[in-house]
């Protein structure tokens, strides 16, 4: 059985937040959902990290445990300082092998911010001199930048990014060896680039609230800790991290270009044709990250890296119900489906990865099942999502309608 972790995600403790983000619900949700691991997010936050010495389990190995849920200690860092001439704005995930060496990061790091102001806290730091300061202190750290393309904080990001992960790591560019490229890009994207090849590519959901746990994440062939972590993504090793779970990144909310003030959406060629202005208003509107990255690409559409883990596109199974349903997939309706699929089959990625199509059509409601077939043969409809907004998913086109009666258990 696959082994599937979610290494980014946020606690009650960052903005912008559930409160439901504690270790109970994590853990819950994790189960609901089919997660085998998760990064518990934000252990720079003092309170945080004090829930999470009061409620986690060491099992060995950089490992820990709450109710058989494992946990690596994992935190997202905002790095916002001026170099070459600009403002640079870079988020980066930062894991940490014990809770001892948690507590030594966090020392180092609040002489550059205020680590109890946020759970992503905001950091005058440089990249690089992050990196070696770190690394000064265990060599096991390691570091990951996330949502490696989005627009306002990451690494290669249109407003406040690099041309280069050697801009922006310098000597310390051979201690990063992986990459993490977020709801909007996915592992194809990237492959389009050569300065990436050294890199292995991870998703993870980066979720606020627990229902969004695993909305993307890795598989490996089976159980890891934090050493084999390690190796395998140094290595690149595509038979133990098998692929990655993915978003159809035209879903993600800054796929492309726009200006959500004035319900403008705009592919890459688009915003071209109108040198990056908004038709509506005349102000510049958000680069988004397929034009980002077709600026810096040096390889055609459709490469592949035949080196790299391989992925899969999904879509939450929540989203598929709705659609289903014609209703929103935070309604009541979706709700009680969610929970009778995942009580009479396990969890969510059973259903959306391990369940073959026979079993689905005759154990699922007819349409679900439809919708969930149409997701795996990438037979979907998306209006791209830009300047923040997610994109809008369809799963389902005429001729795919079914008895009203075989839409639901209920």
């Amino acid at each position: 059985m696959s082994f599937i972790a979610d290494f980014h995600i946020h606690s009650k403790y960052s903005r912008a937040t559930s409160k439901d983000m504690d270790v109970a619900s994590l853990t819950k949700w994790a189960k609901i959902k089919g997660i085998s691991m998760l990064g518990t997010g934000d252990f720079t936050h003092p309170i945080w990290l004090a829930e999470l010495k009061k409620n986690l389990e060491e099992v060995g190995s950089g490992v820990y445990s709450h109710d058989e849920m494992l946990f690596v200690l994992t935190t997202e860092v905002s790095n916002i300082y001026f170099k070459a001439g600009r403002t640079r704005k870079v988020h980066n995930m930062i894991f940490a092998p014990s809770l001892d060496i948690a507590e030594e990061i966090n020392h180092a790091l609040s002489e550059h911010g205020k680590l109890d102001s946020d759970g992503r806290p905001i950091l005058n730091l440089d990249c690089a001199r992050m990196v070696k300061m770190l690394l000064a202190i265990d060599p096991a750290i390691f570091f990951v930048p996330g949502h490696a393309w989005t627009p306002h904080f990451s690494i290669f990001g249109s407003n406040y990014g690099f041309d280069s992960p050697e801009e922006c790591f310098e000597a310390e560019l051979p201690k990063i060896f992986s990459i993490e490229t977020g709801l909007s890009s996915d592992p194809e994207m990237n492959w389009r680039w050569s300065k990436l090849d050294r890199f292995c590519m991870v998703s993870n959901s980066d979720a606020h609230s627990p229902a969004k746990i695993g909305r993307e994440a890795n598989v490996f062939d089976k159980k890891i800790n934090y050493k084999d972590l390690i190796d395998v993504l140094k290595k690149k090793d595509k038979t133990r991290f098998l692929y990655t779970i993915e978003f159809f990144p035209e879903e993600g909310k800054y796929h492309w270009d726009g200006h959500r003030a004035c319900n403008t959406r705009l592919s890459p060629n688009e915003a071209m044709k109108t040198n990056n202005i908004c038709p509506v208003c005349g102000k510049k509107v958000t680069v988004g990250v397929m034009h980002r990255l077709e600026d810096l690409a040096d390889r055609p559409e459709g490469f592949v890296d035949a080196k790299s883990p391989s992925f899969k596109r999904l879509v939450p199974l929540a989203e598929i119900i709705g659609d289903a349903l014609g209703v929103s997939p935070d309604s009541v309706k979706v709700e009680r489906e969610y929970r009778q699929l995942i009580k009479n089959f396990g969890n969510e990625f059973k259903v959306l990865l391990d369940m073959d199509e026979k079993e689905l059509k005759s154990k699922c409601p007819a349409k679900i099942a439809s919708g969930i077939i149409n997701v795996r043969k990438g037979s979907v409809t998306i209006e791209p999502g830009y300047d923040g907004e997610y994109g809008k998913v369809s799963v389902f086109k005429e001729g795919d309608d079914v008895p009203e009666k075989q839409l639901s258990f209920f």
